[in-house]
């Protein structure tokens, strides 16, 4: 979306001193101002973050002077943009994030969501149904088709031999409500029956990172730094995700996948549906479908991905009918 708004606008495009996005900005090229920091896992830190950030971006956006704020449900981009009287269209596919959609969702003019989630999700949370616009396309989709750099298994540590990737679930954000570390399970049982696979795993955030190098040690790959996540997938045969963003990635790309369901919602339900995702709890039962995987040759699959990735829109012609509205 930025790379299209700039062709024709001036565009500020902020973000919190948040490690995944910071690092991604650099591996896209693209030029972001930080403003602030994320609160973390602790109630009155969060608190203490956004009130930090808000003082801030009121300045900057002040003497920015935008004519639109776009946002994926920023509840300092809300309440900033509705104190100086600035309109706001955002982006949002998730309604279990309770806490961000009632501090953002009643501020916005226009909240732009995926087909596969009622309107009435939203509805709830303070926006009329008629500002709610739909868009025959998941998140993911768009990042699925992205061009991505050609690169080598040297550039990610890996051996010339079949790679499960997995990618640990959400640890701090305001929507967790128990923190079972379900992946650190996964892993323990993925490093007793595939020793002699490449072994990668994505953290979050540094802690994460930390504790993984200390329990797994060479066992296992741990990334340290935001990567081209499409390059690696290239070299995927499994991955087992915690029905996130990545977890609809992944699906779309046509490579076998295996949600733990960390976060139910409505696109990981969507993607077990049409049977891109096998959804699985029980880390010895994922092993199982591991090994099933890992026999088969999965072409069917891929085929199944390309056609349903393929039929998605982009959802930036919807969010250019939406700006002319406003």
């Amino acid at each position: 979306m930025i790379k299209k708004l700039r062709k024709n606008n001036q565009v500020l495009c902020t973000s919190r001193n948040y490690r995944e996005v910071v690092e991604l900005a650099k591996v896209r090229k693209v030029k972001i101002v930080l403003v602030g920091r994320h609160g973390g896992s602790d109630k009155s830190e969060k608190l203490k973050a956004s009130l930090e950030r808000m003082h801030h971006l009121s300045h900057l956006v002040g003497k920015f002077a935008p004519d639109l704020t776009i946002s994926f449900c920023s509840p300092e981009a809300a309440r900033i943009s509705f104190g100086i009287g600035i309109r706001h269209i955002a982006f949002s596919d998730s309604p279990h994030a309770e806490a961000v959609m009632r501090l953002s969702v009643p501020f916005v003019q226009k909240l732009l969501i995926p087909w596969v989630i009622p309107k009435k999700e939203f509805v709830g949370y303070g926006i009329p149904e008629k500002d709610i616009v739909q868009y025959r396309s998941i998140d993911a989709a768009l990042i699925a088709k992205r061009k991505s750099k050609n690169q080598s298994k040297s550039n990610y540590r890996l051996k010339d031999k079949k790679t499960i990737l997995v990618r640990v679930e959400e640890s701090q954000a305001a929507y967790i409500q128990s923190r079972k570390n379900t992946s650190t399970n996964i892993i323990r049982e993925t490093v007793k029956n595939f020793s002699n696979y490449n072994i990668v795993v994505l953290g979050r955030y540094l802690s994460d990172i930390t504790q993984l190098k200390k329990e797994f040690g060479n066992k296992i790959i741990v990334t340290d730094k935001a990567i081209d996540i499409k390059a690696l997938f290239r070299f995927t045969d499994v991955f087992i995700g915690s029905g996130g963003t990545m977890t609809a990635e992944a699906a779309l790309m046509g490579i076998p996948t295996i949600s733990y369901d960390a976060v139910p919602n409505h696109i990981e339900k969507y993607l077990v549906r049409i049977g891109l995702i096998r959804r699985e709890r029980n880390s010895k039962k994922i092993i199982k479908l591991v090994k099933k995987i890992l026999k088969s040759d999965n072409q069917n699959l891929r085929k199944k991905a390309k056609k349903i990735l393929n039929s998605m829109e982009d959802p930036v012609s919807k969010l250019l009918t939406a700006i002319r509205s406003v």
